[in-house]
């Protein structure tokens, strides 16, 4: 189920295709929201919900619900280690029995096993990498995000597209060379540097905060996920409701949809490249690169010259082609960010959920 003419596709029909790449986000908030989808759709609400818990029981849809944003709501960070070949796994195993562990990637570096530490404080964060180091006995690479010039792992997936976001590239106008404006790509999304503050807290009451732990899985998939959610809060739906409105508007919810498996779904090439970027060029050359449509993550995150680490830029492609990915990657390196940088393959999932707590900041836990 890993390409385009795979068993994954031909299972599908239109409307499936229209669910995939057209709910992505935008789920309505209101007590009937696939009552809603299956009115634009064309269809009744009950065919809409079967369709989702049948991509969602197939691997397509990995979950369905509230997308969390970390450097928002508590504290967040990109980590690695140089894990000795003979102890590789149980390094891995180590790191992935933290529930505050939603990524983990083999990735062909001497930095070789890269992970995402979610917590609902800084102070917990760290203490977590500091128990890493202890069982694992080796030094970890704290790379927490400084700045988010563009981020975003929603994109059509029912295409022959060679790297995501290819067949919207036509419709947004790329940057080019020398240019320094932020720019909107895919009919509105902004490239401009947005600084977050490691100490950043999302000031929630008690009742959010139990709410985005309530719901930190996925939604219940029914046709009353809402009134589920308040049901299991001894809450009234509507003060959810309320609550998943301000959370968004707050940006603690990036966007309620369906998240998609990319790598089911055939994006399984991709490549974290690193960049050595002049620090007073840092946020221009993060805004042009983060512009462009075939870029589906740019960020800025600390240099560590004491770990001999000299990349501040990040940016990931993904593709379901390695060739296509690397020739453009080629056209990063040579057009937008001529500077020393290392491409970093992925070559193995240790582990991938969304975003997960123990505790929140403000929640009296």
């Amino acid at each position: 189920m890993s390409s385009l003419s795979g068993e994954w596709r031909e299972a599908i029909d239109d409307v499936d295709a229209a669910l995939i790449d057209g709910y992505q986000s935008g789920v309505p908030i209101e007590e009937r929201p696939f009552r809603r989808i299956g009115t634009e759709l064309g269809i009744d609400e009950t065919d809409a919900l079967e369709r989702v818990i049948q991509l969602h029981e197939s691997g397509i849809v990995r979950r369905f619900g509230a997308v969390l944003n970390p450097p928002v709501i508590g504290s967040s960070t990109l980590a690695a280690v140089q894990a000795p070949a003979d102890r590789f796994d149980e390094i891995a195993a180590i790191i992935n029995e933290y529930q505050q562990v939603n990524h983990n990637y083999a990735r062909d570096h001497e930095w070789n096993m890269w992970f995402v530490v979610t917590a609902g404080s800084q102070a917990r964060r760290d203490e977590i990498l500091t128990e890493i180091e202890a069982h694992t006995g080796c030094e970890v690479l704290n790379l927490p995000m400084l700045t988010d010039y563009y981020i975003n792992l929603e994109f059509p997936v029912v295409n022959a597209d060679r790297f995501a976001r290819e067949s919207t590239a036509h419709q947004s106008a790329a940057a080019t060379p020398g240019d320094t404006v932020s720019r909107s790509v895919d009919g509105g999304t902004d490239a401009s540097a947005t600084h977050i503050s490691e100490a950043a807290t999302g000031d929630l009451s008690a009742f959010e905060a139990d709410l985005l732990l309530a719901s930190q899985d996925g939604f219940p998939l029914s046709k009353t996920p809402y009134q589920d959610l308040a049901d299991e809060l001894e809450a009234d739906v509507d003060n959810v409701l309320e609550a998943i409105e301000r959370l968004t508007e707050t940006g603690c919810i990036k966007r309620i949809g369906c998240v998609v498996n990319h790598v089911v779904t055939g994006f399984d090439s991709n490549c974290m490249v690193v960049w050595n970027v002049p620090d007073d060029q840092l946020d221009e050359w993060g805004q042009r690169a983060g512009s462009l449509p075939y870029v589906t993550l740019c960020y800025h995150r600390p240099r560590r010259p004491e770990q001999d680490w000299s990349y501040n830029l990040f940016t990931m492609i993904h593709g379901r082609d390695a060739d296509a990915v690397d020739a453009k990657i080629d056209e990063l390196a040579s057009e937008y960010l001529p500077v020393e940088h290392e491409r970093l393959y992925s070559t193995e999932t240790l582990k991938q959920t969304g975003a997960r707590y123990e505790e929140l900041v403000g929640n009296g836990s």
